[in-house]
């Protein structure tokens, strides 16, 4: 029988997650989600589900859901998911939720508690990291290709031109790269970073972060809403004892550089994912085979757990620039 989802926040991402559970033959979408009226009643009018305006009215009205899509957005595109993930994860309903966690990591902090406790799936949308390519490198890294870790360097940026919050670049764009890291090379230990303002700019819209990570390793990462351009927005490298790879644009070209050989093991387009757009499809379609298959909630990829340690990082970047301080996790 097929899982009954319902998606919250219905504007283009929710949208996108509709879509994928319209057409994945282990899902029914039976409700869309949305303070603005109209939003709710397109979409419900699109994919055939039952249009409701607040998830407490959801909720009350019986249906029955086995997991929800949290695609609100708000300050700093993170703002307005704490209280209907708290509703929701209350009355026992999984969770996945839209990047990032929250922009307030005590409000993350709390969410991902409640849904341990009360033992609940409970992911977040880190889609990166769910791409074939992504999937390949970590391989390469768990049967020891690359030997022992040495550094990660890691790129993103986009032009983003707009101006909220002084660390809007910080904490709407990087729950992607700080998770990318985490994924290849663990938890952090340390963080130290610079920031600047772009022309004409009022917000923090270039970062240099530093990492120094629990199993020794050290890496960067170079942030920007002031770059861009049509190639070339997200670079991955992890240099290793026998070897590193080079991931671009999260999914398009991995290539490992063997450190004692010319010789190169190169892939472009694996599992024929050809841009970033697609990696929806294969992050909300693991999220759905996990539940299907009845895993346990604290063996869910892309947790809320982890999006809350990629948070962290991102504070503890904040932190360290208005300091000037190395700052430990």
């Amino acid at each position: 029988m097929a899982l009954k989802v319902g998606v919250v926040g219905v504007g283009n991402i929710g949208n996108i997650h509709a879509d994928i559970y319209k057409n994945n033959p282990k899902t029914e979408l039976v409700a869309v989600c949305d303070i603005i009226k109209e939003r709710a009643d397109a979409a419900a009018e699109k994919f055939g589900a039952k249009a409701f305006y607040s998830v407490k009215e959801m909720l009350a009205s019986g249906i029955h859901l086995d997991a929800c899509s949290m695609a609100t957005a708000g300050a700093e595109n993170g703002g307005d998911h704490f209280v209907p993930t708290m509703e929701l994860l209350e009355a026992g309903i999984p969770v996945l939720g839209e990047k990032p966690i929250s922009n307030n990591v005590d409000e993350g902090r709390q969410m991902v508690e409640l849904a341990e406790k009360k033992k609940i799936p409970y992911a977040i949308n880190l889609n990166h990291r769910f791409t074939p390519a992504a999937v390949r490198a970590k391989e390469w890294i768990t049967e020891g290709k690359l030997g022992q870790l040495h550094m990660i360097n890691m790129k993103m940026w986009i032009n983003n031109p707009n101006e909220t919050s002084p660390w809007f670049h910080m904490r709407a764009l990087h729950p992607h790269s700080f998770d990318v890291i985490r994924y290849f090379a663990g938890d952090v230990k340390k963080v130290a970073a610079f920031m600047m303002k772009g022309e004409g700019r009022q917000i923090w819209s270039n970062a240099q972060v530093l990492l120094h990570f629990e199993n020794g390793m050290i890496g960067h990462l170079v942030g920007s809403y002031d770059a861009g351009g049509s190639y070339g927005l997200e670079t991955c490298e992890v240099v290793g004892s026998k070897g590193r790879f080079v991931l671009l644009d999260a999914c398009e070209h991995l290539t490992f550089y063997p450190r004692n050989s010319i010789s190169t093991e190169s892939y472009s387009y694996l599992g024929g994912m050809r841009s970033f757009g697609e990696t929806f499809k294969s992050r909300i379609s693991d999220w759905i085979d996990q539940l299907d298959a009845g895993v346990p909630y604290d063996q869910i990829n892309g947790s809320g757990r982890d999006a809350l340690k990629a948070q962290n990082i991102i504070e503890a970047a904040i932190e360290s620039f208005q300091t000037g301080k190395i700052v430990e996790l």
